[in-house]
């Protein structure tokens, strides 16, 4: 099973019952392409979300690799060190002490599954106008995935 399944599997189940699964991963996934989350934020950014995102790409002078994940042709592959270079080393330090891992093995998995996931999550080539929504309306676009 391919880490975007077991991110989409893991969207499924905290959509249906009442009783949310705890999945550190699927967490920082939402707070950094949810308009709310601390993506671009947390980088001295001012917007959140996808937008908050491509600035900090931009900014690393990497904006062709997230444009090609959300635009329709082939997806640019990331390196776990060139996004950990994206999110700097603070960001980067939260999101493997929240997993329990080394900002290395963190980077890489977030590496492995972030462009699929915005490429899914874009089907059309362009984000949705005005971004994903919060973190609820981004788990219905993923409910939405897991329902194709």
């Amino acid at each position: 099973m391919s880490l975007l399944n077991t991110i989409l599997g893991a969207a499924g189940s905290m959509m249906g019952g009442g009783q949310q699964q705890s999945n550190p991963m699927l967490s920082i996934v939402m707070g950094l392409l949810a308009n709310q989350g601390g993506g671009g934020q947390a980088a001295g950014q001012g917007a959140g979300g996808l937008a908050g995102l491509m600035g900090q790409f931009q900014q690393a002078g990497m904006g062709n690799m997230l444009e090609s994940w959300v635009g329709k042709g082939s997806n640019l592959p990331i390196s776990g060190e060139q996004l950990a270079q994206v999110l700097g080393s603070g960001q980067m330090g939260q999101i493997a002490s929240q997993l329990g891992l080394s900002q290395g093995d963190a980077s890489g998995q977030l590496a492995s599954m972030l462009p699929q996931l915005i490429d899914q999550l874009t089907p059309n080539g362009a984000a949705p106008e005005g971004g994903f929504g919060n973190a609820d309306q981004l788990m219905g676009l993923l409910g939405g995935l897991l329902k194709k």
